[in-house]
């Protein structure tokens, strides 16, 4: 795969966790595989993005629902609405959610890379590539249980 491919899955799934997407499970083996190939890295990391879509898909529409109910229950105008929001979607923790979710997907992405052009597949490296896919996929599980615990807590439910 050309390294503009690597370059696009990453942006993607940064474009996707940054829309605050994700909760879920990717499926991945942490153990070892017996054997891999070089194509098994970049459907690992298509795996990675798959999970985060799934998530978004999962969890940004009944978010945005709460935030409208608690919208309607407090009356509030779309503008104030858009000031009062914010704390919901974007404080201290879900910048440290963001942080380490980006810290993966760095790890992802170089895994992803280094193994696609290995001339040799490296087994573990793919088992610890998908090790960092499952982590990506319990922070934004988190991530999206704290923003609901949030909403819930404010009378949101």
């Amino acid at each position: 795969m050309h390294p503009w491919g690597l370059r696009m899955r990453r942006r993607w799934l940064h474009v996707l966790l940054s829309f605050a997407v994700l909760a879920g499970a990717t499926g991945a083996q942490a153990a070892e595989p017996a054997r891999c190939a070089r194509d098994d890295f970049y459907v690992a990391v298509d795996e990675a993005a798959a999970a985060l879509r799934e998530l978004n898909l999962k969890n940004r529409p009944a978010f945005q629902d709460r935030l409208r109910e608690l919208k309607d229950k407090r009356g509030w105008s779309q503008d104030r609405f858009i000031v009062e929001a914010a704390p919901f979607v974007r404080d201290s923790e879900i910048e440290a959610f963001d942080a380490r979710s980006d810290e993966a997907l760095r790890k992802i992405t170089e895994m992803g890379q280094e193994g696609g052009r290995a001339k040799t597949p490296d087994c573990r490296l793919l088992a610890e590539l998908r090790g960092y896919m499952q982590a990506l996929v319990e922070i934004q599980t988190a991530k999206w249980a704290y923003m609901f615990a949030k909403i819930e807590a404010a009378g949101g439910k």
